[in-house]
Formats: C-alpha cells, structure tokens, sequence
C-alpha cells in the first residue's frame, strides 16, 4: 500500500481489513511532496518485486496522474485504474480485469438502477469512466459535471442519485436536491473525516461507502494473489511457432538464420510460463534464466527426457545438433506438444578452426546462429576469467612460500587492519581442516603458523593449467616463471582450451549455486610434498571463482528457426570431459515442458563417448533417468564404415559417398547395430534418426531403417528436417513419443564402488569392444594415488578418440580383439570424476594449414557478420 503522506486511520483500516481475510499489507509512506518520478520510481521497484502480488495507491488528487496510474503493472493494479484495466472493463472481458474499489462500493450500495438517472459531480478520469461504464451496464442514464458546471441545480433537482467524487463547495446548497435523492460520497477525504454532508434523508452511510470500499479493494487484492499463484503453477504454452517456407535448393545455414525474424525473446520466455522477474535479457534474443524458477515448479512432474547420440562420426558430423533441433521443432511446431531443446555452447576454437558454428543446419537451427556461435552471454569468458585466476594463484602461492618466512607469510596472509587482526572464513575454514580450533590469530603456536602459511605444493604434480578459447598449437608447452622476478621459479606447464577446463565440467554437472560452490572448493590442483592433495579451498580462491561464475551458471534461453524454445548451456568436449550440457538446463525445461512434453538433449561425439558418460556421469549427478535415445546415423558414415575411402574436412566426397552404394551401407551398418547394443546396456529404448543427404538413395535409406529394427531399435526413421524444418521430422517426433510410453528400465553400467581400474575395463570391453586394458606405469600410479586420497569411488570419464571404437581413429567399424592402453589418469574431483587418457589425447586444439577465420568476416556498413557458413 503506497502513501503520499502519513495518515495512521488510512493504514489501520488497511491493516484491519486484510488481517480478516489473511493478507499481508506492507504501508510504504513517501513524503506528501513527493514528486511524480518519485512516486514512479517507488512503483517500478514494487513491480519487480516478487513478494508484492498487489499494489494500491493513495496519493494527493494532484498526483494522480495518467503517468503513475499506468506505472502500475495491471496484474498488480488492485484499485483497478490503468489504462489496461479501464480497457478491459469497457470491452467487457470480465474475468480479465480488476474494477476501481470506490467504483465497486458505489455499485453495491446501489440497488435498483433500471431507467433512474445518475448524475456524476466531481467525478472524472478514470473512476468517472469506471463508473459510467458500471451505472450504464445496470440500466441508468449518466450524465457527469464539475462543480461549477453551468445549470448544476436544474441537474442536480432531476438526478435520482447523485454520486460525489469531490469536495462539494460552501455555495452549492443541499436545497437544490430534490427530496429522496440518494447521495453517494466518495470523495478521497472521506476517510480522513473531514466533510460530513449532514444530508438525513440519504439512506448511504457515508462510512458505508469508505468500509465496502476498503473490503472490496482487499477483494482485488485476493484476486490478483490468486492470480499470482496460478501463474506460478504449470500450464500448456500458448506457443505463436514461427512460419518456415524452405527453398530448393537450401541455402546456407546463415542465409537462412537471417531470412526468419525471431520473436523477442521477452516474448517467448511468457509463452514458456516464464515471469518477469525470471530471465535477465542479453539484447532482443537471448536471455539468462534464473535458478529460483526451479524452486517455484518443484512440485511440478518432469516432462519425458530424451537424450540424442549418433554412431562413430565422420570428421565432418552426422548432424545430432541438426537432429536435436529438428525433432523439438516437429513436437511443439507441428504436433503442438510442449518440447525444449538444451545444447551446449560452442567453443571459439573449432568455430575458427575446422567446423564453422554449431547450430545446428539447414532448417533446423538455432537463432540468430552468428550470436549462438560467437561469446553468446560470456559463460566461456566466465569460464576462462575463473581457471586462469586459480592458475595465478598456485604459483603466486609457490613463489611466496620459496621466498617467505613463516612470520612474513602469516603476516600478509592475516594482516592486521584497523588495529586488529582476523582470519577470513575461508581461512577459518581451512583451519579447521588441519584440525587447528582457534579463531584468535594471536594465539597460533609457530607449528599452527607453518602448517596454516605452507601450502607445500609439488611443482612437478600441479595439473592445472591456464586455458584460452583458440585452437592454439603452440601453447601445448610452455614454460613459466622466466622473468628475473620469479627469481628462477621457472617451470614448463601447458595451455588447455578453455571448454576443457575442469570449471566447464562444473558448470555442466551442478545442480545449484551453492553446489557449483562446494565443487570448485574441491577441485585438486597438486600434491603437496607429502602426496597429499591440494585443492582450490586450500588456496583461498573458492568465492572469487564463485563469484566470477554467478551468472555463467544461469542457462540462456533462445530459440529455434519455428521460435520455439532452446536453452544454450556449457560446452564441455566429449573427447575429453563428458560432453553434455547442463543439469540445471535440463533440469529447468523438464519443469516448463509439464509432465506431457518432451526436453531434447544431445551428447557429443559417439553413443560410446557422449551417451555414456551422459548416462554414467551427468545422470548420477542429477538423478534425472532417461526416456528415450535417439540414435543419429547417416548414410556417409555408414560406408565409411564399411571400407569407404577416407572422409576429410575440406576435401571433396569420393564417389562412393554421392553414388548409391548397398554394399558398402549393408558393411558399416555393423557400427549402427554396435551402437544400439551399446544403448540398450542402459536399458532404454533406442530410436534410430537416418539423416538424410540429398545423394542417399531411397534404397539406401530403406536398407538402413531395416537392418536398425532388426537390430533392436524401437522404430528408425529418415529424417529431412534439414531441407523441410520441422515438417521433416513429424515421423521421428511421433516414433519418440511412442517409444517414450515403453517400459524403461535405465540401468548404470558400473557400480561406483567397484575400484577404478575395474571401472575403466568394463566400459573398455562392454563399450568400445576391447579385448582389455593396459595401463602405463604413470597410470598405475595415478590410480594408486587417487584411491590413496579417497577418490576411488568416482566415475569415469574415459578421454578417447571420436573417430572410432577404438583408440585408433583409423580403425572403422567395429574393431575387436584390441588392447585399450591407458597412457595417464587424471582426476576432476570438484567435477566429480575420473578421467583416463587413452592413448595420445591433446587438451588443445590446432589450426589447420587453412582454419576457417579465411572465410569470417564483418560488413562494416551493416554490422553483419559472414562467412560462419
């Protein structure tokens, strides 16, 4: 209840009323000067605040004006007096609208209306026009003057009711009434008491109109609350998808992006059931979400949760984020079925290198692509900021200690400020891990000192590196420390790409702010020199990581070519970490599609990598189980794996690609049916999408979608959605539905207790096919370490090639009879996993002779950005 002065009746009978009802009324007094932007400004922050469902103003006449009455959201207007309000009323849309309190009043003290005439005095803007509307609704003639409207008595001799919306003037004699006038008061100083217009033979108590006005504006009140909760419960979208008319031939992804005009993503975030006060807006078409949207749908069912994978890729891809978006758009454009779509952000590094952007293709896309593909929101900035601050950190830690004694470190670590001296929480923390009691810094003894000062980090274990988001060979070594300030601490380290960084991985797997907080303190660094692990926490840095990733831990909300909804969220490589997208994004839209729809989301790489370590890692991290796998495969991969020549980036198809070929798709199809194996270790239905290129033949096609269901696929499907949209993918949307209502019965393929080496052979041999594992002496020891430190227990995240089952890209189909050689194993505690090396694996990326930056470039006139594709 916002005030322009201070009047203590005014807010007891507030109080009182919505005490009877149960309401929590908060008075906010502003000064009675207060000026307009004063009081619009007070409004606009009441708006935005989640815990106010009703807003009600009482503000000098000079105040109420059409700028602050329409500053008041209509859905928190309980007096009733916006422009929307007032419009809705006169169209009539009743259940749509709230109506003015004192007009309310007026209309229940009044009975039999039908052919009286009612005269207005003083009653204009918009509780004028409430109450004409009302009065004409019940059958009586209007008519509206002022005070000193000329011919007032002769009015005022023939009005069966007269209703007083001001002051009455000391000239204005009650004698030009005629006997049994009904007079209403509603004037804005009735409640103060100051006018008493002593009419006896009126039958409205003037506090009649003052209580029923009060009563009927806790009503609104306990209207819009109603409203408020309804809101935030779940309902089917009211979706506006967007017109696709493809053309043949399909033009680039780009060209295409820019033909579709996307909807604002305001807009779309409303159709979702998103509020206001949910999504921070980055522009016209993207948005980050914000997480206290699953605390208000936590009693809402999760939607069916469908996971796309694909067979060993060629180098070019198989089109699995093509498929993604593809299949969303065909459920929620086509067959009206609510459906999110959630991928990972693309890395700067293959963007410029080999693959261009990562939208998806055709039509089936993500837009605006150009915003997809290049910083989107700064979640991989965030990322890069947070790593290289932890990588500072240990060897600044390094340096101080070398060059420090325990006094000097102690007394810059816990310097004395103002006089006194006081540890930080997070040092208090450590503390209390070296088992150290005390709060007082002055009451240390020196060994409390020198084990709370060292660190005693093992320059020769640290396994964290710097990150950058480039392909950049030439970072794969370096050596740091060379400058004559580091005094000869000088040490070789490396660069990683920034998606392989641990704090990416985070991202991808926490399920909240505070958990995200926990699993950056965790994260191992080194080995101090007793082998002992150090971690993040260990070197005070935890909440300024934290802090550096409070936005970045908030999905991004797009939108696909038919405008329906994406969330764009971490980018974790395959190859190297677990290649998914986030729990929390996941987590997020399986609450907005309702317990009918569908969240589509896509692993990287090969059922073997992405889909595995989807299942064995990201679904014990959130506990989500699975409905469906729809498994990617195209008819190029298929012969490639059936002994065609060899696919490279860049280089034009051999003609056994562009010319139908039975043989070579009947022999690769061993890799499909591998994969489908594969996928029902997990037990969950397996829906094979056949990409379909312009060059595969009808019986290509058909011979694919045959051997797939004879191989235990649910149903397998051709695809077209790259030329038609979302219209291409109708068959594969309502094989998904279909085999979502199949018995599921998801199962882990490891038990978490079993030791680590017996975890890496099970996948090794029930997954990739190998005949067994060997493990180098530096991975043996690793192991032995990392169960020493107690980390046996986590799962496995196996870093091998994508380009086959094997560790040997070469090797095509599905080899057998291998040996898998684990060449290192390092640990992501803060992640929650370990992760073998698999032969040679490089964390950084290089250039090719000709990277595709040849083709990027800028038009400086229209800002537009060409060459992604």
């Amino acid at each position: 209840f916002l005030q322009a002065h201070n009047d203590p009746l005014v807010q007891e009978i507030n109080r009182s009323f919505a005490e009877e009802v149960g309401l929590r009324v908060v008075h906010i007094c502003l000064p009675e000067d207060s000026s307009k932007d004063e009081i619009v400004n007070e409004i606009l922050r009441l708006n935005e605040d989640p815990n106010v469902q009703g807003l009600a103003l009482d503000l000098p006449e000079s105040l109420y004006s059409s700028k602050v009455l329409n500053a008041v959201k209509p859905e928190k207007d309980v007096d009733g007096l916006s422009d929307v309000n007032l419009g809705r009323l006169v169209r009539g849309d009743a259940s749509d609208y709230l109506v003015s309190p004192t007009a309310s009043a007026v209309m229940e003290l009044l009975e039999d209306l039908d052919g009286k005439t009612v005269l207005l005095v003083g009653t204009s803007g918009a509780l004028g026009a409430t109450l004409q509307c009302l009065l004409q609704r019940r059958g009586a003639t209007t008519a509206s003057c002022h005070w000193k409207s000329p011919g007032l008595q002769s009015k005022l001799h023939h009005a069966d009711v007269v209703v007083i919306g001001s002051t009455k003037p000391d000239d204005v004699p009650l004698s030009w009434l005629k006997p049994g006038t009904t007079i209403i008061n509603c004037s804005r100083d009735l409640l103060s008491g100051k006018h008493n217009y002593g009419q006896k033979n009126s039958p409205a108590d003037e506090n009649a109109v003052c209580s029923l006005a009060v009563a009927t504006r806790m009503q609104n009140m306990v209207k819009t609350t109603e409203q408020w909760i309804q809101s935030q419960q779940f309902r089917k979208w009211d979706l506006r998808c967007l017109k696709l008319q493809p053309l043949s031939p399909v033009p680039s992804d780009i060209e295409i992006s820019r033909a579709q005009s996307p909807k604002a993503v305001d807009v779309l975030a409303k159709e979702i059931g998103l509020l206001t006060d949910e999504i921070e807006i980055y522009g016209q078409t993207k948005a980050k979400v914000r997480l206290s949207l699953l605390e208000r749908l936590k009693d809402q069912p999760d939607g069916k949760y469908v996971l796309v994978a694909g067979i060993t890729p060629t180098p070019l891809g198989e089109g699995k984020s093509t498929v993604t978006i593809g299949l969303v758009q065909a459920l929620t454009a086509h067959l009206n079925i609510n459906s999110f779509a959630c991928l990972r952000q693309p890395s700067q590094g293959p963007t410029f290198g080999v693959k261009g952007g990562a939208a998806g293709g055709g039509y089936a896309q993500v837009i605006p692509m150009e915003e997809f593909n290049l910083h989107l929101t700064g979640d991989i900035h965030a990322i890069t900021a947070a790593n290289n601050l932890l990588a500072a950190a240990i060897d600044a830690r390094i340096f101080h200690e070398n060059t420090q004694s325990d006094k000097a470190l102690y007394n810059r670590l816990v310097p004395v400020v103002n006089g006194m001296r006081g540890f930080s929480p997070i040092q208090l923390a450590r503390l209390r891990r070296l088992g150290i009691n005390k709060t007082d810094p002055e009451t240390l003894a020196e060994e409390e000192i020198s084990k709370f000062v060292r660190l005693d980090i093992d320059p020769s274990t640290i396994t964290w590196q710097r990150v950058v988001d480039t392909n950049d060979r030439f970072l794969r070594k370096i050596t740091v420390g060379q400058a004559n300030t580091e005094k000869g601490f000088a040490r070789q380290a490396q660069f990683d790409i920034a998606v392989a960084s641990e704090i990416m991985a985070i991202l991808a797997l926490t399920t909240s702010l505070e958990d995200m907080k926990e699993r950056l303190g965790k994260m191992v660094v080194a080995n101090d020199k007793k082998g002992e692990p150090v971690t993040a926490e260990d070197l005070g840095v935890t909440g300024a990581l934290a802090v550096l990733m409070k936005d970045a831990i908030k999905p991004t909300l797009m939108q696909t070519l038919e405008g329906t909804p994406v969330f764009v969220h971490a980018g974790p490589f395959a190859n190297i970490a677990h290649g998914n997208s986030s729990v929390l994004a996941d987590k997020i839209a399986l609450k907005l599609v309702g317990e009918k729809g569908f969240v589509v989301t896509e692993a990287g790489f090969g059922a073997d990598i992405g889909m595995e370590k989807f299942f064995n890692i990201k679904c014990r991290a959130s506990g989500l189980v699975p409905s469906v796998v729809v498994l990617v495969a195209t008819v190029r991969a298929l012969k490639m794996h059936g002994g065609g020549p060899n696919v490279t980036a860049g280089a034009p198809l051999k003609k056994e690609y562009t010319e139908e070929n039975l043989q070579l798709v009947a022999d690769g199809c061993c890799n499909l049916q591998k994969q489908i194996q594969i996928t029902q270790l997990f037990g969950v239905p397996v829906v094979v999408a056949l990409n379909v290129f312009k060059t595969d033949s009808p019986a290509e096609v058909d011979l694919v979608c045959e051997i797939a269901k004879q191989s235990g696929a649910f149903d397998a499907v051709p695809c077209n959605h790259w030329s038609d949209g979302g219209r291409g993918a109708i068959k594969l949307a309502q094989a998904v539905e279909k085999a979502a209502n199949q018995k599921n019965s998801f199962k882990y393929l490891y038990s978490l207790e079993l030791p680590i080496v017996e975890k890496i052979r099970i996948i090794a041999q029930k997954v990739y096919g190998a005949k067994d594992i060997e493990l180098s002496p530096a991975a043996q020891s690793q192991i032995d370490d990392y169960t020493r430190q107690g980390f046996g227990s986590l799962p496995i995240c196996m870093a091998k090639t994508h380009l086959s089952l094997s560790h040997q890209p070469e090797r095509k189909g599905v080899p057998t009879g291998f040996i898998l050689p684990i060449s290192d194993v390092r640990a992501s505690i803060g992640a929650g996993f370990i992760y073998p090396l698999v032969g040679t694996m490089s964390t950084m990326p290089g250039l090719p002779t000709r990277p595709c930056f040849y083709d990027i470039d800028l038009d400086p006139i229209t800002e537009q950005v060409k060459g992604l594709f």
